[in-house]
């Protein structure tokens, strides 16, 4: 396959100059001509021979060891010479090229680099040019060989690698996109980073390697058993050394340049390293699991957010693509299944048994990508976890005062419980955090919790808006506060109480209305005494969490897009087991009753404190209600499929209160309504609510059409549904966020009958 049947546009631009034709330049222009650039590419370099090999592999038009006799007719010149060679390539430039040929919003000529450290860069540009030009984009692509030379150019070297892009405030918005054209022309995925983060987080994922697998080869290699050592080296050692044979010159270059983040990256492995034989020297196997755990989770939690699309990595670096469900109409829903366990139970299990003392039991744990982002934050704090497998998780706790200040930002993905819940738990801690999280969650405000924290005494700065990062300053005595939510929020609710633990006295908050008990009821599962009278609860400080086992129930919200499709599809039979039925979180059974659905429980039963019950549904039809004002916190999760019922309703279905629905993931109002608007249904948009119109006794509710989950996984589940009665194909948009809270989603959905698939945009017919 060439890179030509990927369907990668090349770029459009007239001509590029490639200054360094070795491997990276090399296999820069292969790439280009593999995709049909079919611009003028010429190159400069030192070295004659080299220049003639890239005009005899048709990788360049022509070539010259002058610089200034190639760079007055290029629209784009790449500098593929190391990093040490800089200072000179741009002061050969700036005698060559007009100052306006480089400014303006479209400048003439742009000039870009592939050195990988980025500061150094920029600085021999601004010696060279007196100033920083506007078509000046700095970047780095991350790929490479240990082979060297335009004969080892490789046409798919940058072929779903990434590139980071460094642009500074001067930088013209026109060149940036030059560039990134450039890159995706070779099939590279572009991504954009400042100078000075990209030169830290560098010198730790790829420069430190290199330099600890240069030391440990070399160290080998003066040893005399190195034949032996070598000639039995097992496949970790050839892994992980592999990289030595990289070209010394070159990262000698990079070292010089890059120092001050190397040695910053060096003393941080070397603090650990120390600390890891002091482990292993006192035979401390609890200090070991804890840093063979972290790390060994920590890889295979990184490598699942690189794999995956359903979230960002860290500050945004993975560029996200579009996952599309695409749901065919018709079908319908019968079986016996059991649907992934409770997220707000799985991550409170978490939370309270890191700061337990003892092990606790964790089964029937969600492996959704939000809950696995609590796990790992615990663990960059010091607590050592099993697991999780097949949904069992063993927490080793280490008690109210025992968590360990993070290395860096604590990453939550798209979990705003996580988040919420966090800055409580935190901000009675001895040391500084900053929580952070994807794109969808930085437009989520916080303040809602940063506010009452902070009259508990706490310390938290907010971005613009109150939004995420929250910075929280440690070393903070807390005090009880009496707190009346102007919101009914249950993650509000959680938050206070987990800082009340850390708090001088008692912590009593009040709710206007009832919302999700779950904190309060673990809190007592664990031991620690919780008070609640009308709609008050409160909290003691100074107290500790005794290690409990958990059983955490199956997650209602997940259950309700399947008990909307049975409710709303004639001939279906379906069991839903185990599920959380906790009084807290049942308005969508009450609702749904209310509408008329055939709706049973059966095998009631209490399990670690939280109720259970098997939900039977079929059939039959529904009717327009008035949604009672006391249902909507107990159900405000469940709201998008709710609205999917509603429209195959008879009549018409009110819904008012809800205006916390507008701060979730996404408007969760708008975002249906406007679902529901290419679907062809009948609705009006309230402030707090909507009027959705039913279909009734219709053979089909909704139309088919395209729709902009707006990276919310309920909105994109619920149209799923949607698609049971609808009358052509409905398309979902942005639906990676799905794993974050359903990992398995469309393999159940198919099993019980709904007739759904996923693609990655660009793979379809």
């Amino acid at each position: 396959m060439t890179l030509r049947d990927t369907g990668i546009e090349a770029p459009s631009e007239a001509h590029i100059l490639i200054v360094g034709l070795g491997l990276i330049g090399g296999s820069l222009a292969a790439g280009l001509r593999a995709n049909g650039f079919d611009g003028r590419i010429t190159a400069c370099d030192p070295n004659p021979a080299e220049i003639k090999r890239g005009i005899t592999m048709g990788l360049i038009d022509h070539g010259d060891t002058r610089l200034a006799a190639l760079a007055g007719q290029a629209t784009l010149i790449v500098l593929a010479v190391p990093v040490l060679a800089m200072r000179e390539v741009f002061n050969q430039l700036a005698k060559v090229l007009p100052d306006a040929a480089l400014e303006g919003r479209e400048p003439r000529v742009v000039i870009t680099d592939v050195g990988s450290t980025k500061a150094a860069v920029r600085d021999c540009a601004q010696a060279a040019f007196g100033h920083l030009p506007a078509g000046l984009v700095l970047g780095h692509p991350i790929a490479g060989s240990e082979k060297s030379g335009v004969a080892a150019a490789d046409p798919q070297l940058y072929l779903n690698h990434k590139v980071i892009l460094t642009p500074g405030e001067q930088t013209a918005p026109a060149a940036v996109a030059r560039v990134r054209a450039l890159w995706r022309g070779c099939g590279a995925e572009v991504l954009e980073m400042e100078v000075e983060r990209h030169d830290q987080v560098l010198a730790r994922t790829s420069h430190l390697p290199h330099l600890l697998a240069f030391s440990l080869v070399d160290t080998l290699a003066r040893q005399d058993e190195r034949l032996e050592i070598f000639r039995y080296a097992a496949g970790g050692f050839r892994d992980f050394t592999r990289i030595a044979g990289s070209d010394p010159v070159m990262w000698r270059d990079i070292f010089s340049a890059n120092r001050d983040a190397v040695l910053t990256a060096l003393d941080d492995f070397e603090s650990g390293l120390a600390r890891l034989r002091q482990a292993v020297e006192a035979g401390d196997g609890d200090a070991m699991l804890s840093i063979f755990d972290r790390a060994s989770h920590a890889r295979r939690y990184f490598d699942s957010l690189l794999n995956q699309t359903s979230y960002q990595a860290e500050y945004q670096m993975l560029e996200q693509g579009n996952l599309i469900f695409r749901a065919a109409p018709g079908g319908r829903v019968a079986g016996r299944i059991r649907v992934p366990g409770d997220k707000s139970i799985s991550h409170r299990a978490i939370m309270l048994g890191a700061l337990a003392e003892g092990v606790t039991e964790v089964t029937g744990f969600l492996e959704g990508e939000d809950s696995l982002a609590t796990l790992q934050a615990f663990r960059e704090m010091g607590v050592a976890i099993e697991g999780p497998n097949l949904g069992r998780v063993r927490v080793h706790g280490v008690g109210m005062h025992g968590l360990k200040a993070p290395s860096g930002p604590l990453y939550v993905g798209n979990a705003g419980t996580a988040m919420r819940l966090f800055a409580g738990l935190l901000a009675g801690q001895r040391f500084a955090t900053e929580l952070t999280g994807d794109a969808s969650l930085t437009k989520r405000p916080m303040n809602r919790v940063a506010d009452p924290l902070r009259l508990m005494g706490a310390q938290i700065d907010t971005a613009e808006g109150g939004r995420p990062p929250l910075k929280i300053q440690g070393g903070q005595a807390l005090r009880g506060i009496s707190y009346d939510m102007p919101m009914a929020s249950a993650q509000v609710k959680s938050c206070l109480l987990l800082a009340g633990l850390y708090a001088e006295g008692e912590t009593r908050v009040r709710e206007p209305a009832p919302t999700r008990d779950h904190t309060e009821r673990m809190l007592q599962g664990f031991g620690y005494e919780v008070g609640r009278e009308g709609d008050t609860c409160w909290i003691r400080g100074g107290g500790k969490l005794t290690a409990a086992p958990i059983d955490v129930p199956t997650d209602i919200s997940s259950a309700t897009f399947f008990l909307v499709a049975a409710a709303i599809t004639p001939g279906s039979n379906l069991t839903l087991e185990h599920v959380g039925i906790n009084p807290t979180r049942i308005g969508v059974i009450n609702i749904l009753k209310l509408m008329g659905a055939d709706l049973r429980l059966t095998n009631e039963q209490e399990v670690g404190g939280e109720p259970v019950a098997d939900l039977h549904i079929r059939y039959a039809p529904l009717k327009g209600i008035d949604i009672p004002l006391d249902q909507v916190p107990l159900a405000i999760d469940e709201f998008p499929a709710l609205f999917i019922a509603a429209a195959c309703a008879t009549g018409t279905t009110r819904l008012r209160g809800a205006e916390e629905l507008r701060v979730k993931e996404s408007d969760r109002i708008q975002a249906m309504a406007d679902g529901l608007a290419t679907l062809g249904v009948e609705h009006t948009v309230l402030e707090d609510g909507i009027d959705i119109v039913g279909a009734g006794e219709r053979e089909t509710a909704f139309g088919g059409g395209r729709i902009d989950s707006l990276s919310d996984h309920r909105i994109a589940m619920s149209f799923v549904v949607a698609a049971l009665r609808a009358s052509d194909e409905i398309v979902i948009d942005d639906c990676a966020n799905v794993a974050t809270s359903f990992p398995g989603f469309i393999e159940l959905a198919r099993t019980v009958g709904l007739r759904v698939s996923q693609e990655e945009e660009g793979q379809g017919a």
